[in-house]
């Protein structure tokens, strides 16, 4: 892209014409072939969620959350749910296994920024249950998917502890590009943090989009459920650009 200058001809941003903000994310719900996401609903989600939860006996994924863990403090877990469902940035939604209606995990939407059309995905919680699974890449992928579709974002961004070695991994599959260490970024649970930031551009979207529903589609699947094709391999070919 030919960079632009101004009448004093220093360098400046491309133009966005008609820029008119992004729509804030409402709280309803996302429907998908092996995951249904609601608005969280302490009451309804909790028992589930909570059982779920304790699948993960030694709180491993608690770890980079500054939340957690609850283990046998089912009072504790209740309060933290109820304040998630009470948020509105964060903004929570529960994930739902299409099969049997139980809840398996939550994740928000949060930092949203519809003036300058930026929205982070975070407090990724998801059970044992729902990890490594089809219904947890079609959770994000329907979260992907109302920003960028419906609400008309121009970023979405993905931030992890920096250790976090799981949640760098995802983002990468996923297809956020890695765009660099905020060192020491905050502190939680008494230590520090030093943030690993990525995301995904609307201008990547169309073509990410693609790869998500080729990897989902039934057809991607052979008898025992084993993928025919990764989604790290798609996603990192809908990122190269023409002629790269």
């Amino acid at each position: 892209m030919t960079v632009r200058t101004n009448h004093l001809d220093q360098p400046i941003g491309f133009p966005v014409p008609g820029w008119t903000g992004a729509t804030p994310p409402a709280r309803t719900p996302m429907q998908g072939r092996t995951v249904r996401l609601e608005p969280l609903d302490a009451a309804a989600h909790g028992g589930d969620l909570f059982a779920a939860y304790g699948a993960d006996a030694e709180g491993r994924l608690w770890t980079y959350l500054p939340a957690g863990p609850f283990n046998d403090d089912r009072p504790g877990f209740d309060a933290w749910l109820k304040g998630c469902e009470a948020s509105a940035d964060p903004l929570f939604f529960t994930a739902i296994d299409q099969t049997n209606g139980t809840a398996l995990g939550v994740a928000s939407y949060l930092r949203i920024e519809p003036k300058v059309g930026v929205i982070e995905v975070g407090f990724i919680t998801f059970s044992p249950a729902l990890q490594r699974t089809v219904m947890a890449t079609e959770t994000m992928f329907l979260m992907m998917a109302r920003v960028f579709d419906a609400l008309g974002y121009r970023r979405y961004e993905w931030k992890c502890d920096n250790l976090n070695a799981p949640s760098n991994a995802a983002a990468k599959r996923l297809g956020f590009s890695y765009e660099g260490l905020f060192r020491q970024a905050t502190i939680y649970k008494g230590r520090n943090r030093d943030t690993a930031w990525y995301s995904i551009l609307d201008t990547e979207w169309p073509a990410l989009k693609t790869a998500f529903e080729t990897w989902l589609d039934s057809a991607n699947f052979d008898a025992e459920g084993r993928q025919r094709i990764s989604l790290s391999e798609l996603t990192r070919a809908a990122l190269v650009q023409p002629g790269a």
